[in-house]
């Protein structure tokens, strides 16, 4: 049975559209060419911040934020940029009886934004919090630590095959791909997309009845 559901933040709860155009921005470059080069880098297998190296070599992540902190320009989101189902799914998985997680690769000043957003969910945290990243299967293993039940009836959403539905599925847990933003775009069609989740949903609103029947099947 699937008893707690954690979701993947970028480009599964939020839309990060703008954040990334921000970056072009930042950047100097046109944000078609940023978005065109970060797709590039995605199909091509290698990390996201590669993108950033195209453009300015050296660049560290991590060091420019704090540049853009400081110039009055640090990496905001809010409730505009959620998707649309985001609200009404995790409380209908609330509803249900379920423990909701948020837990994704994110800095201490996402993680407040987002419970800054009090959504429907019961423990919210970031790879900053923890001082590990997806995919290491030391992240998976502290969201197993912190939800009410055994890794193998937790479902991770995530968006992405290298970092959310391989190593979660490695570590036991259920999974569910949603098929949004470039990541799982690009990667969809993979044969690993296609045999490694448990769920592969076009809407997280799809999920309240998919684990509800999966559950109901394994009582």
């Amino acid at each position: 049975m699937i008893r707690a559901v954690v979701f993947d933040v970028g480009e599964c709860l939020v839309d990060e559209t703008r954040e990334y155009g921000t970056w072009a921005d930042w950047l100097g470059v046109p944000r078609h060419t940023f978005a065109a080069m970060f797709g590039a880098v995605i199909a091509q297998g290698r990390d996201y911040r590669e993108t950033f190296q195209v453009f300015r070599p050296g660049f560290d992540l991590y060091e420019e934020r704090g540049k853009r902190a400081r110039a009055g320009q640090p990496e905001h989101f809010d409730n505009s940029d959620l998707y649309a189902d985001v609200r009404p799914t995790l409380a209908a998985l609330r509803d249900a009886g379920l423990w909701v997680g948020i837990a994704g690769n994110q800095t201490v000043r996402a993680g407040g934004i987002l419970r800054s957003l009090e959504l429907p969910a019961d423990f919210i945290a970031t790879s900053d919090d923890w001082g590990v990243s997806k995919p290491d299967p030391a992240f998976f293993s502290h969201v197993a630590d912190a939800a009410p039940c055994p890794a193998e009836e937790i479902l991770y959403v995530g968006d992405r095959l290298d970092n959310d539905i391989r190593p979660a599925d490695k570590v036991g847990m259920k999974t569910a791909l949603v098929r949004r933003g470039p990541w799982a775009t690009i990667q969809w069609d993979e044969p690993d997309a296609v045999a490694v989740p448990t769920f592969r949903v076009h809407s997280l609103a799809e999920l309240p009845e998919l684990v509800a029947t999966l559950s109901a099947e394994e009582r």
